[in-house]
């Protein structure tokens, strides 16, 4: 007996979609400060830090230890946080000076630059979303498809 239909092709999903689903997030459940999550009883959708945000979208529940996904979502979660962290580097980097004087170039970490004091929802859902959107141009200039 032959089969009628081909196998569904599995949709490959981009560090692009992934930081854009946690931008969604960030608008429909809200911003957060200090930890990943704001800390609500009952609330399977509590407002999130940035990094909180892309854990969510590549498990699609809370993810309190992200050693703790499966490995196809854990490497979605690395990939998209890498692909932020270059996007900041490029547009807000931290510089360090040692007790020497040397200038030493530190990444950018997302998480204290999310919770930055002067830091607002919007420009972490700005930066999330243009992060995307220079994810994408890059592949498309390279040839590649995303």
């Amino acid at each position: 007996m032959k089969a009628t239909q081909n196998p569904p092709t599995p949709i490959q999903v981009t560090p692009a979609d992934v930081l854009r689903m946690a931008a969604l997030y960030l608008r429909r459940h809200g911003w957060h400060q200090g930890t990943y999550y704001a800390n609500t009883t009952n609330n399977p959708t509590p407002p999130a830090c940035a990094a909180g945000a892309i854990g969510i979208a590549c498990a699609g529940h809370l993810v309190e230890h992200f050693s703790q996904l499966d490995p196809d979502a854990l490497a979605d979660y690395l990939a998209a946080l890498g692909v932020f962290v270059d996007y900041l580097d490029t547009t807000a980097p931290v510089f360090f000076i040692d007790e020497d004087g040397y200038l030493l170039d530190e990444h950018t970490a997302p998480y204290s630059w999310n919770d930055d004091p002067d830091r607002t929802a919007e420009q972490v859902i700005t930066a999330l979303e243009t992060a995307a959107d220079e994810w994408d141009s890059l592949r498309m200039a390279g040839g590649e498809n995303a």
